[in-house]
């Protein structure tokens, strides 16, 4: 009878450290995952961040954009906001003629008289938002319309 319970408190500790090895297994999966959402759900708010810091420097190149003096269009690492977010930033580069397409775009309907025709002069601008706390970069090349410009050329 000695012999028998001597075999079942053998099994009893084989039973137990089988238990705490799927625990502890369990235990690191759960963790595994729920560090992996975390890092999904800060990337999310760091692309959003630099998302908004791109259109905010979209909105300044159609603000501020003067053919003229294409260089002083040009931002880098502007702050969209720094009292609420300082690391939230956004650069415009040197706008410039495309490269491909077509280098004006009719304005069609905008003339009173049949006689006129007016365009708008097309121009290429890289525009990139980032946010340095979240280490994320979104970045688009836009392009801007400036006019009217006759494009008839016919004396009146």
């Amino acid at each position: 009878m000695a012999s028998r319970s001597r075999l079942e408190s053998g099994f009893a500790l084989i039973v137990t450290v089988l238990s705490l090895l799927i625990l502890t297994a369990m235990g690191l999966l759960v963790f595994t995952v729920s560090t992996k959402d975390i890092r999904i759900s800060t990337r999310t708010i760091g692309e959003k961040k630099a998302f908004a810091a791109m259109e905010a420097g979209i909105h300044r190149l159609n603000l501020k954009f003067d053919p003229t003096d294409l260089p002083s269009v040009v931002v880098s690492n502007f702050q969209v906001n720094s009292a609420v977010d300082p690391d939230t930033k956004f650069t415009i580069g040197t706008p410039s003629l495309p490269g491909s397409g077509p280098l004006t775009l009719p304005l069609a309907g905008y003339a009173v008289t049949g006689g006129q025709q007016w365009n708008q002069a097309r121009y290429i601008a890289t525009v990139t938002g980032q946010n340095t706390r979240y280490n994320s970069k979104v970045g688009v090349d836009t392009s801007v319309g400036y006019g009217p410009l006759e494009a008839t050329t016919t004396y009146r």
